[in-house]
């Protein structure tokens, strides 16, 4: 079975995070895009020729299609799902899928009810880094704590108003990151950086700190202002320590003109200078990289929609990551440590 799906958006997410990887993937082909801005509209034409593409996504899913993927702003993203599973087609909602605990529970709980798939696009557990930070976890012992940090020189990205803000941006994919290495969260303190914009105040840097229930201790922190570019990653155990200065492998290649269907053998693997390094009392150890692939997670989702396998990120295991972004921004309110309440 090969699984059709379309994308809603055809952005800076639709356009250069999904629509390639969709490209790449086995068992999935791209049946359609919905936007209806004209210069989007010859982007996708150029893009992906045959494709077609549609003004509004009951049309989308009128041609046919047995998903879509929902890569719109995040204030259309509730009405745009809920639109969707009611139409009865599986679905990808692009991060954060919601803007609070309640109403992620209400899209799962239409999805369950339609009896679709609702899985959450968290590519960045397939990031280069993230991968091998995993492969290497195991050797150092009693896990204490893990650092990453993302910074971005991309003032222009950033998403304003009060549905924008870093948090909810590059926040939802690195706290997402350390949920997935180091377990579900028990408290979470946080400080926000802000810039005024038309808009209005937006979050425009983080630093988040997440005490998980296993005890680890986890720093996440990133800015787009600050003229900053680049990755960090450590990670201190009880027999080690792991240290990474990568670089965002995937999204480099992509933003120069690349696609993963170019060199599938060569995508997503950082230059070998900036391999991390794994140091324990036999010494340093330079770690390969494992290879970055987000095609891996649409790959995954055909599979779970022929009902071959599992879905690479259910809505329900994202919830998680939800609880800590809403308990980040009011630790950083009130200036306390804030309980995540258990969502699993």
């Amino acid at each position: 079975m090969t699984v059709k799906i379309g994308i809603a958006g055809y952005g800076l997410g639709g356009r250069y995070f999904h629509a390639p990887f969709i490209e790449a993937a086995e068992g999935i082909t791209l049946g359609g895009i919905v936007t209806r801005s004209p210069d989007r509209v010859a982007q996708a034409t150029a893009d992906f020729p045959g494709v077609p593409v549609f003004p509004s996504l009951g049309e989308l899913i009128d041609s046919g299609v047995d998903a879509v993927t929902i890569t719109t702003p995040p204030q259309t993203r509730r009405e745009l799902v809920l639109e969707a599973v009611g139409r009865g087609v599986h679905v990808v909602a692009d991060k954060p899928f919601a803007p609070d605990v309640a109403t992620a529970s209400e899209l799962i709980a239409a999805g369950d009810e339609a009896g679709v798939l609702l899985s959450v696009f968290h590519n960045r557990r397939y990031d280069a880094d993230i991968r091998t930070l995993k492969s290497v976890l195991p050797r150092l012992g009693d896990i204490w704590r893990v650092e990453s940090h993302f910074d971005l020189d991309g003032a222009d990205t950033l998403e304003a108003g009060p549905t924008g803000g870093l948090l909810r941006d590059i926040g939802a994919h690195v706290v997402d990151q350390m949920l997935w290495l180091l377990g579900p969260a028990e408290r979470v303190d946080a400080h926000l950086d802000y810039v005024d914009r038309p808009e209005g105040r937006t979050d425009a840097g983080f630093v988040v700190n997440i005490t998980h229930r296993s005890g680890v201790y986890s720093t996440v922190s990133s800015t787009k202002v600050n003229h900053l570019e680049g990755r960090r990653l450590r990670a201190f155990g009880s027999a080690g320590s792991y240290v990474a200065d990568g670089t965002d492998v995937q999204a480099q290649a992509l933003f120069a003109g690349s696609r993963p269907v170019d060199d599938p053998t060569g995508w997503g693997l950082e230059r070998p200078e900036r391999w991390g390094v794994l140091h324990t009392a036999r010494g340093p150890e330079t770690i390969p990289s494992q290879r970055g692939a987000y095609q891996d997670y649409y790959t995954e989702f055909a599979a779970a929609v022929a009902g071959a396998g599992p879905q690479p990120v259910p809505a329900r295991t994202a919830l998680g990551t939800i609880a800590v972004l809403a308990a980040a921004r009011e630790a950083a309110e009130t200036g306390r440590t804030v309980a995540v309440p258990p969502v699993d």
